[in-house]
């Protein structure tokens, strides 16, 4: 198997497994209770969030574990709505957010909050000038992803926090894509709250954390225990803690040269796709993105006949977020950035990982030629375009 989908979820590392093992059988004491048992396990969380509050340069106590990274979105921007609600009821967020985002912000529209989407380049990126413009007085949250889930462009983090800054407005952002992989200090970009996820950065599922500058009035997300400090009931998920906070580890210790070999194998995936298969075009700028991501569109085929016969193959790969596999509506993102819905439908996303290898690439670009071949020598739009230019298939 050649597994390129770790935007979706990444194999967790033998030493994060290793490290959580023994909070599910030896040091199962519940954190809240009294007992040397529970210390342990107390203990564990501090230390999980003492790494995870340096890794980002926060303070240990603004770091609050979640269950991923949709509900610290959801606690982003429901828990501050609810609070600067009498400020103004307007939120600013851009139209390639991750449907944790987009849904949240649907669902506060419902409840009289109003919503601004703005509009990105060709690459995907948020244009600044137009977030200036969208500010208002009542203006009360901007909320724009750190890089995006499917075609990994990186947005002006920094310059948008400075502009919220500016203003006086909440900064959110979602780095569950970032976080790992790009380098990131929450006082350096202004950024007030920011959700990341374990299960990204070769963890467990089912653990993440909403980072909240001290001095926000945001209010609890999840009612009942005083766990997370009153903000967060339920039984803090220690193994899976322990496990995050591991992983922060290792993904610190090898971001540079993890990131520099990725790169490598990406932008040769890249050259290779677009030099060898025609009518192919990459989604998202060339430079500016992700260490791992490489999202193609190909004309004239479906990406889900795409990814069918890819796994038929041994290849894992997707045509945009994990969470709308389901869907059968072409992917918001590349419609946002200008593509037409025929070749929106049409994507493939390949995400890398420190374990992936430039045979890998070979034989990924190979399998691909031989499948879009395949599909468009099937495809009656193909047969029409090879005719009206006068050649032949």
């Amino acid at each position: 198997m050649i597994y390129l989908d770790n935007a979706a979820t990444t194999k967790t590392a033998p030493e994060v497994v290793e490290a959580m093992l023994p909070y599910f059988t030896e040091l199962y004491g519940n954190p809240s209770s009294i007992y040397d048992l529970a210390a342990g396990s107390k203990k564990a969380i501090t230390a999980g969030r003492e790494i995870i509050a340096n890794a980002i340069g926060a303070d240990i106590n603004e770091i609050y574990f979640t269950a991923g990274g949709s509900e610290a979105d959801n606690w982003a921007l429901v828990a501050t709505a609810e609070a600067y609600a009498e400020k103004g009821k307007h939120i600013i967020t851009s139209k390639i957010e991750h449907h944790a985002i987009l849904h949240t912000c649907e669902y506060l529209a419902k409840r009289g909050y109003e919503i601004t989407y703005l509009n990105v380049d060709e690459s995907g990126v948020v244009r600044l000038d137009e977030l200036e413009k969208a500010i208002r007085d009542d203006t009360i949250l901007i909320s724009i992803m750190f890089a995006n889930n499917e075609i990994g462009t990186i947005q002006p983090i920094k310059e948008i926090g400075e502009i919220a800054k500016k203003h006086g407005i909440l900064f959110h952002t979602d780095a569950v894509q970032a976080f790992g992989q790009l380098p990131i200090n929450v006082d350096e970009f202004h950024i007030d709250m920011m959700s990341a996820s374990g299960h990204k950065l070769n963890g467990p599922k089912g653990i993440g954390f909403c980072y909240i500058r001290k001095g926000l009035k945001i209010r609890s997300f999840i009612h009942g225990g005083a766990q997370e400090r009153s903000r967060r009931a339920g039984t803090e998920n220690v193994p899976g803690i322990v496990g995050f906070g591991k992983a922060v580890e290792r993904a610190l210790s090898m971001m540079t040269e993890k990131a520099r070999r990725e790169m490598e194998l990406r932008d040769y995936l890249i050259d290779r796709m677009l030099t060898e298969i025609p009518y192919t075009r990459l989604n998202g700028g060339r430079t500016n993105r992700l260490p791992n991501n490489a999202n193609f569109s190909f004309e004239f085929i479906e990406g889900e006949s795409l990814l069918i016969m890819l796994d038929m193959e041994g290849i894992c790969g997707s045509s945009g977020s994990a969470c709308t596999s389901g869907s059968l509506d072409p992917s918001h993102v590349l419609l946002a950035i200008g593509l037409r819905h025929e070749i929106a439908h049409g994507s493939l996303r390949l995400t890398l990982s420190e374990e992936n290898t430039k045979e890998e690439m070979d034989i990924v670009v190979d399998k691909v030629k031989a499948i879009v071949e395949k599909l468009r020598n099937m495809s009656p739009l193909y047969e029409d375009f090879v005719k009206k230019a006068g050649k032949e298939i």
